[in-house]
């Protein structure tokens, strides 16, 4: 299964690069700077693709293939069956070339990505779109660092099983090796997931901070609910004494009536706006303590999901260790205990695996079935797909949400902080607390290489809307 679906992949791949190149050759003549810039952003998107073709039995085999194969190896070794080690051994074979492809794929996947925002970032010097880039550019480039590091560990993982196939003298030695480049590569993801915990934990306590918004605008709200008490009061004298030169007699009584009239409508236009301006207020307070919920539920979802992927990763880091020793002491595979960490550690790591997957078909099917849900304000929203396109849509594990909860909570978020040119009717007061929350999230002036006034200047510039919900949709999913 796995032979059958690698190359499938991978011919697509070069077939798909093998057209585009005739295709580009033929319409320019020669490569230019921009069509070798299309062409390589062509190839990883095609190698990304191919990484997330593998992916779903990447997860198979590191969660039921490895520890599967580690039971069957501790089991073959206590009773020294030949034949069931053999088996065992060809087992892990195939599931560590795998592991090894997938890791590759995605090594160079990362790789082309940290090169690619590391330009985006010198491109753009200052503001979100350089926050982001730069974040993504490290980011990547720790993950294509690490994956470089477990290509050599499933390597090693190769070679102790082809030395288990061939009988060799040097099994035990190669089981060793095997095993302590399991454990490091184990214990850096740990200590990854922890520093991403420590984050995420941190950006939570800043959101904290800010407290409940109903109480941190209680005050503006008692201000705007008294200017519109005092409109009402004067209206209803306006329209009082409206009613006093309606009856008057007399010379002047039509110059007075007009008067008035035009006294009552002001006032009444003045009471109307006040009572607008209340209602705006308090939507917008809804909306912050909303943004903030969410935020807050974001960080601890993240902190949950590192724990329990961490502490997989450290418990499989542990079954390294053990393995090392049961190799150089007691023999291959011998300790039972080495298995059953390798288990844990893969349950731990597939659950967390199983979770994201779940999520993310469910947020795919939502987002073609019910457009409408997270459609931005004012925007008719696409046809609604039926439940068999939604759930053929859901399977689509390669493509990315892009008209999701998180993207309208953005929006919400850039719309309250926005100067007057975006959102006009939003309180000075009610501003100040949004973009508080911007900076808890870290996108503050000081991460976007900017003085304050700029910075707010680039919130309230319609140009830069779009850049500035694409970096607070990715803040509000890291740490």
């Amino acid at each position: 299964m796995q032979s059958r679906v690698g190359n499938r992949a991978t011919t697509a791949m070069v077939q798909r690069v093998r057209d585009t190149e005739r295709g580009d050759a033929a319409a320019n003549g020669g490569a230019s700077p921009q069509a070798k810039k299309n062409y390589r952003d062509r190839i990883a998107a095609l190698l990304d693709r191919f990484k997330k073709n593998l992916e779903p039995i990447d997860t198979f085999v590191k969660g039921f293939q490895t520890p599967t194969n580690a039971a069957f190896t501790q089991q073959a070794a206590v009773a020294a069956n030949e034949s069931l080690k053999h088996s065992a051994a060809a087992s892990g074979t195939s599931a560590a070339s795998g592991n090894l492809l997938t890791e590759a794929a995605g090594t160079v996947v990362n790789g082309m990505d940290a090169y690619k925002n590391m330009k985006d970032a010198k491109k753009h010097e200052t503001g979100a779109d350089h926050h982001k880039a730069k974040k993504k550019a490290m980011t990547k480039g720790a993950d294509t660092v690490i994956g470089a590091a477990g290509s050599g560990s499933y390597s090693a993982a190769i070679a102790k099983e082809v030395t288990k196939i061939q009988k060799a003298a040097d099994a035990a030695v190669a089981s060793e090796a095997s095993g302590v480049a399991s454990a490091a590569i184990g214990t850096i993801k740990g200590v990854r997931s922890a520093f991403r915990i420590g984050r995420a934990a941190g950006k939570y306590k800043q959101i904290k901070k800010l407290g409940d918004p109903h109480l941190v605008q209680a005050g503006a709200l008692a201000r705007l609910n008294e200017a519109r008490e005092q409109a009402d009061w004067a209206a209803a004298e306006a329209y009082v004494a409206l009613d006093s030169y309606w009856n008057h007699e007399g010379p002047g009584r039509l110059e007075l009536v007009s008067e008035a009239i035009d006294a009552a409508w002001e006032a009444m236009t003045e009471a109307r706006d006040a009572g607008e301006r209340l209602q705006h207020a308090e939507n917008d307070v809804e909306k912050l303590s909303k943004v903030q919920e969410y935020a807050k539920k974001k960080q601890l979802t993240k902190i949950g999901k590192e724990a329990a992927g961490g502490g997989g990763e450290s418990v499989k880091a542990a079954a390294g260790v053990v393995t090392a020793v049961a190799a150089g002491t007691a023999g291959l595979a011998s300790n039972p205990v080495g298995w059953g960490l390798a288990g844990a550690g893969a349950g731990l790591v597939l659950g967390v695996t199983l979770y994201k997957a779940l999520r993310a078909a469910t947020k795919r099917y939502e987002e073609v079935h019910h457009p409408e849900r997270w459609a931005p304000e004012g925007e008719t929203p696409a046809e609604a797909a039926s439940r068999t396109e939604s759930l053929q849509h859901a399977l689509k594990f390669w493509k990315k949400v892009s008209k999701g909860e998180r993207q309208a909570m953005a929006r919400e978020i850039h719309a309250l902080a926005a100067g007057p040119a975006i959102s006009r009717n939003t309180t000075a007061e009610m501003r100040e607390s949004a973009r508080s929350l911007l900076i808890a999230l870290k996108s503050g002036p000081d991460k976007h290489g900017l003085e304050p006034d700029a910075w707010a200047g680039t919130l309230n510039d319609p140009a830069k809307t779009s850049g500035w919900i694409a970096e607070i949709a990715e803040q509000l999913a890291s740490g």
